[in-house]
């Protein structure tokens, strides 16, 4: 699920977290409008009577969350998500966070998607896990917990040197981490998670690829991890660093924030579609501010215009598709020295229709969507300019729309290349044959939206556009653009099904039944 996670920990114990787990829900909100929730608890209670209050359903930040319902919500540490989904079925059951109570509470918001989540699902089926949704989410979450239970039978056995401790001894610091380590190895996929913790505070975790994003920041004594920076902004915190891929951040009351690479051979390569369209622009990940990446898509993709069609390109004014590629117009008009207009208005209260569920939905999201100002199109030639064209359901009502408002021709310029594959990583890109790229040339592209041209950024000046803000990254997960999965469990057999195969994992793995 390509979604929105945030942790918070009060140093005061005294205070309530859930007003500020909804605002900063809010700023993240771009990242799924399916559904969110939130747990709560509070580190000032006694032990036995500390209790997870939970709160989470279908519908957005400020529709699931009302003053009333809020009120109950006490506590000084907490969990929140907001969620589209990508597997499971989008019932209220399937909302997270989720919640296991053994080997001790337990609760989990996640990001990402797991490739081995039905292999994983059977091993906890046999071991009498019972699993009541179809979410990877919940599979991920009884992982964790199957192994921190090992860790701690492996903690009350003892060693040689040392002697064993009750079960009932409080968690410790390498009990958590060791069921983490325990984790990166079994689990394969993108995953971006933070877990609250019964008597222990808030842990947060990131894949060995960091392949999804998490950052953390401080706030006096207050902590928060969240997807993006823009929601520690929105809270006032001060913004450390990034998880680490494979790293694993526990954040305990009164306590220094302690943290261990999980993984042997963790590697950084985030997802590329982060920068493209998901994020936002005043977000900082990897290093990398969104907006300047951006700028740099636009500069880029000027450049291929110019090789394409020369300086007597024949366009007349750049016109972003709002929001997510504004920067990049802007840039790329600037580039090819001519205008840039707003010729598309927004109403800013109809959801982003990528993330909508169903293709007859997001034809019909376009058009309530946005409005032309004819007079930016009368007579002109139009380059229109997106993030991407994914369907191409946005992209053929855009040229439609223009050609309404009395565009002369209307060339079509994405700031990625085509989008040809399946993703299994979180984004809810499922089916090749939804793709307007599944084998198409650019030229059958443009006749399927009735635009007169369309242009695509190259993959290597996108990856270079990003990389040029970070040089130590030198790889990017962008298998919806190459069909190259990262984690090297899935192929794409010749009929366009995915195939996963347990066994071709490039990280060790373990299995549950023999640890």
């Amino acid at each position: 699920k390509m979604c929105g996670v945030l942790g918070l920990l009060f140093a005061e114990e005294s205070s309530d977290c859930c007003g500020e787990l909804c605002d900063g829900l809010t700023a993240l909100q771009h990242r799924g409008q399916d559904a969110a929730g939130v747990v709560v608890a509070s580190t000032a209670s006694e032990w036995a009577s500390v209790k997870f209050r939970i709160l989470k359903n279908n519908g957005l930040v400020r529709d699931v969350f009302n003053a009333s319902e809020v009120g109950g919500l006490i506590g000084n540490v907490g969990i929140g998500h907001v969620r589209y989904p990508t597997t499971g079925s989008g019932v209220p059951q399937e909302c997270q966070p989720f919640y296991v109570n053994y080997p001790c509470g337990l609760s989990l918001a996640h990001n990402g998607n797991l490739t081995n989540t039905e292999e994983m699902r059977l091993e906890l089926v046999s071991r009498h896990r019972h699993l009541n949704t179809g979410s990877d989410s919940e599979v991920l979450l009884n992982i964790i917990a199957e192994h921190l239970r090992e860790a701690l039978a492996a903690r009350r056995m003892g060693s040689p040197r040392a002697a064993g401790e009750p079960f009932s001894a409080p968690l410790d610091a390498e009990s958590i981490f060791t069921a983490v380590t325990a984790v990166m190895r079994r689990a394969r996929g993108g995953y971006a998670c933070v877990a609250l913790i019964h008597n222990v505070g808030l842990l947060a975790f990131r894949d060995p690829w960091g392949i999804r994003p998490l950052v953390f920041g401080e706030r006096n004594q207050d902590f928060a991890v969240a997807s993006e920076s823009v929601a520690l902004d929105t809270l006032g915190y001060n913004l450390c660093r990034d998880v680490a891929p494979g790293e694993a951040i526990l954040i305990r009351p009164r306590q220094e924030l302690i943290s261990m690479i999980c993984h042997d051979a963790p590697r950084l390569t985030p997802c590329l579609f982060e920068y493209v369209y998901f994020s936002r622009p005043d977000s900082m990940m990897n290093g990398i501010s969104v907006y300047e990446a951006q700028l740099e898509m636009g500069r880029k993709l000027a450049q291929k215009i110019l090789r394409k069609f020369g300086q007597d390109h024949g366009i007349d004014v750049v016109i972003a598709v709002p929001d997510t590629s504004r920067p990049i117009a802007l840039q790329c008009a600037y580039c090819i020295n001519k205008p840039y207009r707003e010729g598309f208005i927004k109403n800013r209260y109809v959801a982003r229709t990528f993330i909508m569920p169903g293709q007859h939905l997001r034809r019909k999201g376009v058009r309530m969507k946005l409005n032309t100002i004819k007079t930016e199109f009368k007579g002109k030639n139009v380059m229109l300019v997106d993030d991407s064209i994914v369907r191409g359901t946005t992209a053929t009502e855009l040229v439609a729309m223009a050609r309404d408002a009395g565009a002369k021709k209307v060339i079509f310029a994405s700031a990625s290349p085509q989008v040809r594959f399946p993703n299994v990583y979180g984004i809810n890109i499922s089916s090749q044959s939804e793709l307007i790229a599944h084998d198409r040339t650019p030229e059958q592209i443009a006749d399927k939206l009735g635009a007169d041209h369309v242009l695509f950024q190259d993959l290597q000046d996108l990856e270079d556009a990003v990389r040029s803000l970070n040089p130590v990254i030198s790889n990017f997960e962008s298998s919806v653009f190459s069909g190259s999965y990262i984690t090297n469990d899935v192929v794409l057999q010749h009929d366009g099904k995915l195939l996963f195969t347990p066994c071709a994992s490039s990280l060790s793995s373990s299995n549950m039944a023999n640890s």
